[in-house]
């Protein structure tokens, strides 16, 4: 009927008119409530990228470390010559402790600045007795004996008291490295087998400045022979990571 065909057209206006602004409304609601395209995938691909880095700097250190430790490794526990060491390891490897160092010709040094090399080293006063001057000369036929390898390893003798070193000792100690350091900050540091004195005794330390060995009191030629096996299995345990020179 006309009637009710104009009655539905009054009773349901055009939209675009019973609304006004309500399209654009409407259309602002879409675009201020939806998420930018892609934005979830932004943050999901930052976090991953942080993961990642963290994970890549944990291998870095781990593949610095690992070289060291297989080193060790190798040495003590795989024993690759299937013989015991005839050195006697120390447990908790103390570093080069801070200490003051005097050279013979009086300049000044510090105890770390020896780090970065094997140290072979003994310890006594500027007097040098009898069991001194072995030690000296053990070193030194130690260090040599090591061939190629001896610029790997340092001979370093700690005179512990303010006594003279002879002058005909001197000569004999041109590759040696000869500091004075206090007694007592020696004591801190390295320690001798029960019943022994430091004196009696040469101890190793690594490149990165602990003591990790000690050999046994008043060694004689045969037991020089031991150590240097020792150092032999050390050095190359190590040669992947140490190389000659600070």
């Amino acid at each position: 009927m006309p009637g009710s065909n104009s009655s539905d057209a009054r009773a349901l206006p055009d939209a675009a008119t019973a609304l006004p602004g309500a399209s654009d409304h409407l259309l602002d609601m879409a675009v201020h409530t939806m998420p930018q395209p892609g934005q979830a995938a932004q943050d999901l691909d930052g976090a991953t990228r942080t993961a990642r880095g963290r994970w890549k700097m944990l291998l870095v250190l781990a593949m610095c470390a690992a070289p060291v430790v297989a080193s060790y490794f190798t040495y003590y526990v795989v024993q690759p010559t299937g013989r015991a060491g005839y050195g006697q390891l120390v447990v908790d490897q103390p570093a080069l402790p801070d200490l003051a160092a005097r050279n013979l010709d009086g300049t000044v040094a510090r105890l770390p600045a020896l780090a970065g090399q094997w140290l072979l080293v003994s310890v006594g006063g500027g007097a040098c007795n009898s069991a001194c001057e072995q030690h000296l000369y053990l070193q030194r036929q130690l260090r040599e004996s090591l061939g190629k390898e001896r610029d790997r390893v340092d001979w370093v003798w700690l005179v512990d008291d303010e006594a003279p070193v002879p002058a005909s000792l001197q000569p004999a100690l041109r590759q040696a490295a000869v500091l004075r350091v206090s007694a007592a900050g020696i004591a801190g540091w390295l320690k001798p087998a029960p019943g022994h004195a430091l004196a009696e005794h040469l101890y190793l330390v690594d490149p990165m400045g602990n003591w990790m060995m000690r050999f046994p009191a008043d060694m004689d030629m045969a037991g020089a022979a031991k150590a240097k096996r020792d150092l032999d299995r050390l050095l190359r345990a190590s040669a992947s990571w140490d190389e000659p020179g600070r």
